[in-house]
């Protein structure tokens, strides 16, 4: 098959699984309101993000393996194969807490300690009504400047070490799996720092806004990068800004279950979903035309650095802004 063929078919089915797991966020964060109080919210989406970032950890390392020994065809199906395991556990142990059987009275009670959650209206509420809420276009904005920069992380970070350092991405590389084990433990450190803020009787908002500057700031150090000739130094620096971004993201997604009742979580959390997917289109786009500028020019690693400059400033551009959007915030009574 030529590979025009081939490129137009494997772009096809990437939307189909962009489509498919398009709801898994939503549900999730939606679970965690469910399961945990606002204490423990961003721990525990912490801990469930850090699971897509430890597989990030193992694919420079098996990819290439796969690769080498079945194919690249392989690699995709051997890959997608573990969903269905994971689908086989969800499906038997699942439900909500009103309906779990092995959960005590205690335990139940302890997940519904939220006062301001306890006398919640079922009433359906239109995605026009959640619209006209400014903290709803906080976390919009919240997500469509940051959610593509995670975005470019991902996928344009080994070509920067490939054009930058001469690294080979056809081997078993620990570059690239030491940065997303950095994602893994900034996820989890991220929600337990406005966890142990809430426990010593912060605020709930102010224990994620200070959250959220501190990792805004960590992420910074990553506009640095354009002055590096060590790849180490390099992993270094990324990794931090790339643990701040996970910290960051794990705090902005659970600031919508602190201020929305869990009725509307879902959808509030698919609204900036869709807002970060927007960045995340309109981003690439600006990477390439970028890139391929330099490139012509004969020196692309100019270009990158623009793109880590950017990077280094969106989170403080971010903050300051959801700042401006909902100088107070406060839990939503719909």
């Amino acid at each position: 098959m030529p590979w025009q063929k081939q490129l137009f078919f494997f772009g096809i089915f990437r939307a189909i699984l962009g489509l498919s797991e398009g709801g898994n966020l939503p549900t999730a964060i939606k679970t965690v309101a469910e399961w945990f109080p606002k204490e423990e919210r961003a721990l525990a989406t912490g801990i469930f993000i850090s699971g897509a970032n430890i597989g990030a950890i193992f694919v420079p390392i098996v990819v290439p393996v796969i690769l080498t020994i079945y194919g690249w065809q392989e690699a995709f199906i051997i890959s997608g194969a573990f969903g269905f395991i994971w689908l086989i556990f969800w499906w038997k142990f699942y439900d909500i807490p009103a309906q779990q059987k092995r959960l005590s009275k205690e335990e139940y009670n302890y997940i519904h300690s939220d006062s301001d959650e306890k006398n919640e209206s079922t009433d359906k509420v239109s995605w026009f009504k959640l619209l006209t809420f400014k903290q709803t276009w906080a976390f919009i904005v919240g997500k469509l400047l940051t959610d593509p920069i995670w975005w470019f992380f991902l996928f344009w970070l080994p070509s920067y070490f490939a054009t930058s350092f001469h690294v080979d991405f056809t081997k078993p590389s620990l570059h690239l799996a030491i940065i997303y084990t950095a994602t893994t433990i900034g996820s989890i450190g991220g929600g337990y720092l406005s966890g142990w803020f809430i426990k010593n009787g912060w605020p709930v908002f102010k224990a994620r806004k200070i959250s959220m500057l501190i990792f805004a700031l960590c992420a910074t150090p990553i506009i640095l990068t354009q002055f590096l000739t060590n790849v180490w130094v390099a992993v270094a620096i990324i990794s931090l800004a790339v643990a701040s971004h996970m910290a960051w993201s794990t705090n902005v997604i659970t600031t919508a279950s602190d201020m929305f009742p869990k009725k509307v979580l879902s959808s509030i959390v698919g609204i900036g979903s869709m807002a970060g997917a927007v960045g995340g289109i309109l981003f690439p786009l600006v990477i390439g035309r970028l890139l391929n500028y330099y490139q012509i020019l004969g020196d692309i690693s100019a270009g990158y650095n623009i793109l880590f400059i950017i990077c280094g400033c969106v989170y403080l551009t971010a903050f300051a802004l959801m700042h401006l959007i909902t100088p107070e915030q406060k839990a939503i009574d719909i």
